[in-house]
């Protein structure tokens, strides 16, 4: 009988290796890390409200509940809990993306907003904030999460395409493509802020800086149905990623439908980011920070890096939101600058740590 290659005993493991049994712990730590996280975030603010309050307040809200405070539940229920329930889904959803996109380039250095991802879903935003208006006269609401969904769609496909030669992604490839994506996309949103108005030029800043200010519950409904199937469909991608780290040639050959795992691959990323880059704008690192950390505690399986890669994007991007509107009140510092700072040395960390480098 002919002895099974290598990359075929790979791939049945792959298949068929129970998880570890560390996931209930890992998952069920990052889940307690997420409430801890959410429960602070909402107490805190121009108004303190200890925790004990903030529960109180997400209880009356239920029917047959105590009431609450007005003034307590008005804080809570209508300004916080909807900044801090789009901050989970943007959160999440960078993180997961950076999470898939690294599983597909095969290369922790991957990340929406590294590579462009983001800045061209920004550019279509932008397209669609200051020329939408003259085109069509009045903008349907949901033109924009469509439109950042589309550019980034658009610049997912094109590094995917330049960096990717006989089934080989190159890494230096895809962030020198990034890099000139980005310098280009940037020039293009330079053009329209000349064209813009006052209004009009507020929200591009918004784009460029990121934040979760102006959170409302109709924004939070927006962006859910575009974020959360996307992350219902990520567990099916799991077992794919994982016969992808064998590579291309070798998972195709094996049965592996390689296309069809990629192109899916592509469409979660474009829907997840522009749905968040639509909703607050332009901020990165998270999907680098999340997934590199997780894989060095818990390995690189995908089907336990996608789930913890949602929970601690979650708390990141909440805990960082907590941050940023705390650490210059009555002032609010953007996210995306606060998740540069921790994030670029990180990458830079990361860049160096490599061994041989980022063309390997």
């Amino acid at each position: 009988m002919k002895a099974a290659s290598p990359a075929h005993a790979g791939l049945q493991g792959l298949r068929t290796r129970p998880l570890d049994q560390r996931v209930p712990i890992v998952l069920g730590g990052l889940a307690l890390l997420l409430v801890a996280v959410s429960l602070v975030s909402l107490g805190l603010g121009a108004v303190g409200i200890p925790v004990g309050r903030v529960i109180d307040a997400l209880a009356s809200a239920f029917p047959g509940a105590p009431a609450a405070p007005p003034g307590d539940a008005l804080v809570v229920l209508q300004v916080r809990l909807p900044r801090l329930l789009l901050g989970l889904l943007v959160g999440a959803g960078l993180a997961v993306s950076g999470t898939l996109m690294q599983g597909l380039f095969r290369n922790p250095l991957a990340d929406p907003a590294i590579v462009g991802v983001s800045t061209g879903a920004a550019l279509a935003a932008a397209v669609v904030i200051v020329m939408g208006p003259r085109w069509f006269g009045a903008v349907p609401f949901l033109a924009l999460p469509v439109g950042a969904f589309c550019g980034c769609l658009i610049a997912t496909l094109f590094l995917y395409l330049i960096a990717t030669r006989d089934g080989r992604t190159s890494i230096a490839t895809m962030l020198l493509g990034g890099v000139a994506f980005g310098a280009l996309a940037w020039a293009f949103m330079g053009f329209l802020s000349y064209l813009s108005n006052d209004q009009q030029l507020r929200d591009l800043n918004f784009w460029s800086m990121g934040s979760l200010s102006g959170s409302t519950w109709a924004k939070t409904a927006a962006v859910a149905p575009f974020i959360l199937p996307a992350m219902a469909l990520m567990p099916f991608l799991a077992r794919g990623l994982n016969a992808l780290s064998l590579g291309e040639a070798e998972a195709f050959h094996l049965g592996l439908p390689v296309q069809r795992v990629k192109a899916a691959a592509i469409l979660l990323v474009a829907v997840m980011v522009g749905a968040s880059v639509a909703a607050a704008g332009i901020i990165g690192f998270v999907g680098i920070i999340v997934p590199h950390t997780l894989r060095v505690l818990t390995g690189a399986d995908h089907r336990l890096l996608l789930p913890a890669s949602a929970l601690l994007g979650g708390a990141l991007l909440v805990g960082a939101d907590s941050f940023a509107r705390t650490v210059v009140a009555p002032a609010e510092m953007p996210i995306g600058i606060l998740t540069a700072i921790i994030g670029a040395p990180f990458f830079l960390w990361l860049l160096l740590g490599r061994q041989r480098g980022i063309g390997a």
